[in-house]
């Protein structure tokens, strides 16, 4: 009845189709720890103090995905309220000072709001904690490349493709499957970052604001768009250099972020 061409078309509509009804989660399981865990290692005292504070015995790492597994909870906050403030959304050609933050938000907005609720003496134990997991993980999310979309195509959810005979789309090949494809755990992974990351990229990273992460990733996202569907060891080999300079950055400036939040008497607005 159909033919192969045909029959791999429909297929790949109805997994596509399914996957788009999904929100669309950052860099996976694997790359949010990969940041978390770099960042762990460069927290200042007060900060790593404040983080156990307030995550007790989680750490960073393990906080990094929190927000993406709580998308699955069936809760109106969780499905729909929180749901923009994973990505932001840069037209080609502007930076994100130049755009408007949509009226539920967006992950600077909220950012800054977790920003504000994390250091609040008088905020709750429990509103403390979502605070600062979300910080952490937000802060990935502004390093995936496709997390600063161009607003046309769900960024890259809608460009469909085939990585390695696997159907699947762009946003979710940058999300997981090049960093599943180097079969590297979490902390090893971190580990190799980190041995690479010098002072002057650690002074270099730590100095850049939020909107800045956004707009670099805005001109990455505009160079990994592919010229055909099918990716295989030449995508990937173009794309290791962009992942492991974006999860260094991402855990340099996790770390930077919550050492200058958690400095006693900070002036918070040069994290802003």
């Amino acid at each position: 009845m159909f033919g192969g061409g045909a029959m791999l078309r429909l297929i790949c509509s109805a997994i596509l189709g399914a996957a788009l009804a999904l929100p669309a989660a950052a860099w996976g399981k694997t790359g949010h720890r990969i940041i978390g865990e770099v960042a762990q290692s460069y927290l200042s005292e007060p900060a790593a103090e404040a983080v156990e504070e307030i995550l007790g015995a989680e750490g960073l790492a393990e906080a990094a995905d929190w927000p993406d597994y709580m998308r699955s909870n069936p809760d109106t906050f969780w499905r729909s309220e929180a749901n923009p403030w994973h990505y932001v959304t840069i037209p080609q050609g502007m930076t994100y000072e130049e755009t408007t933050a949509p009226e539920g938000g967006d992950a600077i907005t909220a950012l800054e709001k977790f920003r504000a609720l994390a250091v609040d003496p008088n905020a709750s134990l429990e509103d403390r904690q979502l605070a600062l997991r979300f910080i952490v993980h937000l802060v990935g999310d502004l390093h995936q490349p496709l997390h600063a979309g161009n607003g046309t195509d769900r960024g890259g959810n809608w460009v469909e493709v085939v990585f390695f005979d696997q159907i699947s789309n762009l946003h979710e090949v940058w999300d997981e499957k090049l960093i599943q494809y180097e079969e590297l755990s979490f902390s090893e992974w971190a580990k190799w970052l980190e041995q690479k990351i010098t002072p002057d990229q650690m002074s270099e990273w730590a100095s850049a604001r939020p909107a800045e992460w956004a707009d670099e990733s805005a001109a990455i996202r505009d160079t990994i768009y592919p010229e055909n569907q099918i990716l295989s060891y030449d995508y990937a080999y173009m794309a290791r250099p962009i992942l492991n300079e974006q999860m260094s950055k991402g855990g340099v400036r996790l770390a930077a972020y919550l050492n200058r939040m958690f400095e006693p008497q900070a002036d918070t607005s040069a994290i802003e």
